[in-house]
This record gives structure tokens, sequence and C-alpha cells, in this order.
């Protein structure tokens, strides 16, 4: 995602993230061209959902290492790949209950409980797991 000035046409560059410590964080931007400036506010939930993503705002300002994108990308990150740690399995009865899942958040959701099951140790994700997860997680209204 990138932010565009609509009076110059350009591309806003990320100046900077704060994490004032009450669950939420902001981003700022400003465009190179006019010097405009604008900030991005995400609430606690919306916080805790980028963090557990693994997102980084404002972009890498490092080169990225070899399949970085791809490594991101796979449930269980570098972790699979360096075998590390296993991947969770998924009972039927939570297959049925992601299934109910909106399409469009389906994916994200799986790697939200595939994260956190297999950080715990957890082998098999149930629906009891998932329970568990919204409630540390505080996802209880979602």
């Amino acid at each position: 995602m990138k932010f565009l000035c609509l009076e110059c046409n350009e591309r806003m560059v990320f100046e900077e993230r704060e994490v004032p410590g009450d669950g939420t964080f902001s981003a700022a931007f400003s465009c190179p061209g006019c010097g405009r400036r604008i900030a991005l506010l995400a609430n606690p939930m919306e916080t805790q959902l980028v963090e557990a993503l693994g997102v980084k705002v404002g972009g890498s300002t490092l080169q990225e290492k070899p399949m970085e994108l791809v490594r991101s990308m796979m449930v269980g990150g570098e972790e699979v790949l360096s075998g590390a740690r296993s991947v969770p399995v998924w009972s039927e009865e939570a297959k049925e209950r992601l299934s109910r899942v909106p399409a469009f958040v389906r994916g994200m959701v799986k790697k939200l409980y595939t994260d956190y099951a297999a950080a715990r140790g957890i082998a098999e994700i149930t629906p009891s797991v998932m329970d568990r997860a919204r409630e540390d997680l505080g996802l209880e209204g979602m």
C-alpha cells in the first residue's frame, strides 16, 4: 500500500512510526514535492493484526534477504524453511469453523491461528485452541 499526494500526484514517503504504549501505533508520511504531511493511526485491534502478520510499516530500509517475500508469505515463515518449528495440523472441526470465515480474510486468519499454535508448541489446532487464541490475542469481538 502506498499513499499518493493528491496535489502533486507523487508517492508519499514514510517518515516515522510511533508506538505510544496504549496499544495503538501511528505512522507519518510526507510528500517530497510539496511537503504535505499525513498520519495513519491504527486502533489496538488493527495494531495487533498488523503485528501478528509481521507487516513492516514504512517498508524495509535494508536490502531484502533472498526469498524474503516468499518466506514471509508462508505459514510459519522462516521456521518452515529452517525446520526449527513444526507447523500445527488443523482438526476437521477447526477446518469447518475456518471455512465460515469470509474468504477475503480467511488466509490471514489461518496464519494468525497457525502462528499462535506454533509459537506455543501446540501440534493440533482445534476449536478450543481457536477460542483460547481469540481470548489471548484480544480478538473476541471479531
